[in-house]
């Protein structure tokens, strides 16, 4: 196998061909048609080009392991899915402009999930095929990316030959090492009473009432959550609040909320979904019912640990200038591999204030540096 290294022409053609693909998030999410072919066909065949054995798991994940057979130190994460094209223009023209960074690729997704991939995938298959390996290394691509759940991460660990010690999430925080963030449940309320005609209210069982009250008992949750020197506190908050049946003139007779519980790192959802459960009990005739929806756990990792001691070290080896840290309010996978014993951070090209936005873009100079970066990193620890 030769070894296979990247010019910086090579980068940004390789991350304008990932926005060019699209994988837009959809109804479908990780099983998404478009999502999975970005997958097959526009990742894999950059690994099969330089002769590494990859393989697609049963929920579309693409993961690639090289190296001996021995301890694994790290795994390289990257993401599928971008947000919808929306009212970008143009979003997956993959174009070059020009900023007073420099020049950029632009597209939907480039800042957010796709330079990291491309420098990434670039880094991996550089260090893949270099014979000088004496560690083993995997590289995954998850077909997740905006779906707010631990699904995809969870299918794909358990198709990992060994666990790796260490984890790199790649998404855009600006070139900073994110030490830290919140999680997120996602609480679902039913309230039941009865329908009736509203001339005759006292007929009816209102769900409004019972609305009021949930309300009222979030609020006063809300005031005595914890709360994290970085992170700031943890919340409660009704996303949505719905109504049945849509008619006019009638009691209602189903309501239905939607509650985002920011978790602290450390916090364990179940632990909170029973209390919301006790607390959002209401008095008969009403009937509440609490279900859990998507979650993501809180992560946070030590800025003087064995993951942000070794990027130091690697970045340093190979002259490359010091990284910054900070903490993120989004959350993704690096709390679940933290739940499982894995020290992940996030840390890739791109800034969060352009995430979703109509002009989405990312200079070439940090997807560059961020491609040099890791591969300093995987080289330092699997030698």
């Amino acid at each position: 196998m030769a070894h296979k290294t990247f010019s910086d022409d090579d980068i940004v053609a390789l991350t304008q061909r990932v926005v060019r693909h699209a994988s837009e998030q959809t109804e479908k999410m990780e099983q998404d048609p478009a999502v999975l072919s970005f997958v097959a066909e526009c990742a894999k065949p950059v690994l099969d080009a330089a002769g590494l054995s990859s393989k697609i798991d049963e929920y579309g994940n693409l993961i690639c392991e090289a190296g001996p057979d021995t301890e694994m130190p790290i795994l390289m994460l990257a993401y599928a899915m971008t947000h919808p094209g929306n009212r970008m223009t143009d979003p997956f023209k993959g174009e070059m402009v020009e900023t007073p960074s420099g020049p950029a690729v632009r597209g939907r997704g480039v800042s957010e999930q796709k330079s990291a991939l491309s420098a990434s995938l670039a880094a991996f298959v550089d260090i893949a095929t270099n014979s000088k390996l004496k560690k083993r290394v995997a590289w995954a691509l998850l077909t997740a990316g905006e779906t707010g759940r631990h699904d995809a991460i969870a299918v794909a660990m358990k198709n990992l030959s060994r666990q790796p010690r260490l984890a790199i999430l790649g998404v855009g925080t600006n070139t900073r090492i994110a030490l830290g963030n919140r999680g997120r449940l996602d609480v679902m309320v039913h309230i039941q009473g009865k329908a009736s005609h509203s001339s005759t209210p006292w007929a009816g069982v209102d769900v409004t009432k019972g609305i009021r009250e949930i309300l009222g008992r979030a609020e006063a949750i809300n005031a005595k959550l914890p709360s994290h020197e970085k992170l700031g506190p943890a919340t409660l908050t009704c996303t949505s609040i719905k109504t049945g049946p849509y008619a006019t003139h009638t009691v209602q007779s189903d309501g239905w909320m939607v509650f985002d519980r920011r978790l602290m790192p450390g916090e364990d959802p179940e632990a909170v979904l029973r209390g919301l459960r006790e607390s959002f009990r209401l008095e008969a005739p009403l009937v509440c019912s609490v279900e859990r929806g998507p979650f993501m756990y809180g992560s946070e990792v030590d800025p003087k640990g064995s993951l942000v001691s070794a990027i130091e070290a690697a970045l340093a080896h190979e002259g490359l200038a010091k990284v910054e840290t900070f903490y993120s309010p989004s959350s993704l996978d690096a709390g679940y591999l933290v739940v499982n014993g894995i020290e992940a951070v996030k840390w890739g090209p791109g800034s969060p204030d352009q995430f979703h936005t109509d002009e989405e873009q990312v200079p070439v100079a940090d997807v560059v540096r961020m491609f040099k970066s890791y591969r300093a990193v995987m080289s330092h620890l699997c030698d």
